[in-house]
């Protein structure tokens, strides 16, 4: 799990620089457009394992694993002849720890994907318990109305990004999905219908779909010469705030008897200091890019 987790950060941290140094018209759009596909990844692995592990027993889940090695191989055979770009665009200084450490403009992007990060996986986590108390449902039931439709929502977010982000203001759409992500949190957290609440978690998947790599772009707007140290850093940021945010939302449900809807009233903060720090970065981002034009 450890080595399978340490190559998965690489490609997440590799893959996102390579696309913004592909060119095209719109880059915001083409990375919005490449992390929906983490979704539909992660939507067929939960849907194809639950029924797979279904059907043949859990204890079979090796034989599953086996099956899934197939897809990093797959990635193997076609990034061996697959031409690089290069990732600082031509004329821009690469930026060394030493020059990102001097930018405000890097703290607050690095919070933003802390929350980012923290929102997402805060109720994608719990979204099966939390079916399953709620509703009374059976855990492969559970699982596919819990974290698939999250993932499904979380997809559909990116992808539409994706295909009309030529016409949608950036930072307003996350700030836009910020408000959102604060309003299921806390609907999910403080209805009594169980449907609602379900919907809720699947919404909130819709809310945060535009956040990681919404601030990835940000990012590399503000700091062309970043590169993958840059993107390696927000992501480790990123990946603190998926670890920490379940972590969170649990500890504190825990604290209360158990009280998941108690958990995620907590974690509608990661959505409230994202706002923030949205509203921060229209200003921040604007001067940072003054110099480079």
């Amino acid at each position: 799990m450890f080595l399978y987790a340490l190559g998965g950060g690489l490609i997440e941290v590799m893959v996102s620089p390579i696309v913004e140094a592909c060119p095209s018209e719109h880059k915001a759009k083409a990375m919005s457009l490449l992390h929906s596909f983490y979704c539909w990844g992660q939507l067929g692995t939960v849907a194809i394992s639950t029924l797979f592990l279904f059907a043949f027993g859990t204890g079979s889940w090796p034989v599953l694993a086996c099956l899934w090695a197939i897809v990093p191989a797959i990635g193997i055979a076609m990034f061996a002849g697959a031409p690089m770009p290069r990732i600082v665009p031509e004329g821009t200084a690469t930026m060394r720890f030493a020059d990102l450490s001097k930018k405000p403009v890097f703290y607050l992007m690095f919070l933003m994907m802390l929350c980012a990060g923290a929102a997402e996986q805060g109720m994608s986590q719990w979204a099966s318990a939390f079916a399953e108390s709620g509703l009374g449902v059976t855990k492969v039931i559970g699982d596919l109305a819990g974290p698939a439709a999250f993932a499904l929502m979380m997809g559909l977010s990116r992808t539409i990004y994706g295909v009309l982000g030529h016409r949608l203001d950036l930072t307003a759409f996350i700030a836009s999905s910020s408000v959102l992500c604060v309003a299921m949190y806390l609907t999910a957290a403080l209805t009594t219908a169980p449907v609602l609440g379900l919907l809720a978690c699947a919404l909130t998947g819709f809310s945060v779909g535009i956040m990681w790599p919404g601030t990835f772009s940000m990012a590399a707007d503000a700091m062309p010469g970043g590169g993958t140290l840059m993107f390696a850093l927000l992501a480790v940021a990123g990946d603190l705030g998926c670890a920490g945010g379940p972590a969170v939302v649990g500890l504190v449900a825990s604290a209360n008897g158990d009280s998941l809807k108690t958990g995620l009233l907590f974690g509608s903060m990661f959505a409230l200091v994202l706002l923030a720090c949205v509203v921060a970065a229209r200003k921040t981002v604007v001067g940072e890019r003054e110099p480079l034009h």
